[in-house]
């Protein structure tokens, strides 16, 4: 829901500011159904300090390799 805060904003205004958020929108959804999955590997995530010893859980297979 979109609600007109301050002023006063014609009709032809109004269209126009809904009309660039819908575009927007619809340019996000597709933006994010496109991006190809992130591999581990390149995850910047990994490389701070308290990722160096894997930690217990459902994804550890994946940081077991990893360079210390």
């Amino acid at each position: 829901m979109i609600k007109v805060v301050r002023g006063n904003p014609t009709p032809e205004e109004l269209a126009a500011a809904l009309a660039v958020v819908q575009a927007r929108a619809a340019v996000g959804a597709t933006a994010a159904q496109d991006a190809p999955a992130r591999s581990e590997w390149s995850n910047p995530a990994r490389l701070a300090a308290g990722r160096r010893v894997p930690h217990p859980g459902p994804l550890a297979w994946r940081t077991t390799y990893w360079p210390a």
